[in-house]
């Protein structure tokens, strides 16, 4: 029988997982099925700690249920609002509401940890123009 031990360095780590590796077909509620459940929960633990996965961009988290569900950007309008707006969403221009993150989470499922996660990619774009600052540019364009 094979001792379980606490993973605390690498070489810990590594025999390990080759001893998950020797246990991967052992049947439930055996010992050795018991020992390799709580190896894999060291494993985790480990893992957790010294090899963090960071949550994915919010708006490849989005596009992957899109695909995973068949969906097209056109299923986003009622979470997000008209199509303009889901353009500027999805090309990063304009961040996620906390609206549209309520509404995306409850629709598509995704985590709200990851929608609510800035985009790392999020564009900076110009300020909306209105007419009276358009003017103000051509004029001083002529």
């Amino acid at each position: 029988m094979v001792e379980v031990k606490p993973i605390r360095t690498e070489a810990d780590y590594d025999e390990a997982l080759k001893l998950v590796e020797s246990l991967w077909r052992a049947k439930p509620a055996t010992p050795e099925g018991d020992r390799l459940e709580v190896l894999l929960t060291l494993v985790e633990a480990y893992e957790a700690k010294h090899y963090p996965v960071a949550p994915p961009d919010p708006v490849d988290a989005i596009l992957f249920r899109l695909e995973q569900e068949g969906l097209t950007r056109a299923d986003l309008e009622d979470c997000i609002g008209p199509r303009g707006r889901v353009s500027e969403v999805l090309s990063r221009r304009r961040p996620l509401s906390i609206g549209m993150i309520r509404k995306l989470h409850a629709r598509f499922k995704i985590p709200a940890e990851v929608l609510i996660a800035p985009s790392a990619k999020l564009t900076r774009r110009a300020a909306p123009r209105t007419q009276a600052a358009k003017k103000k540019v051509g004029k001083r364009r002529a």
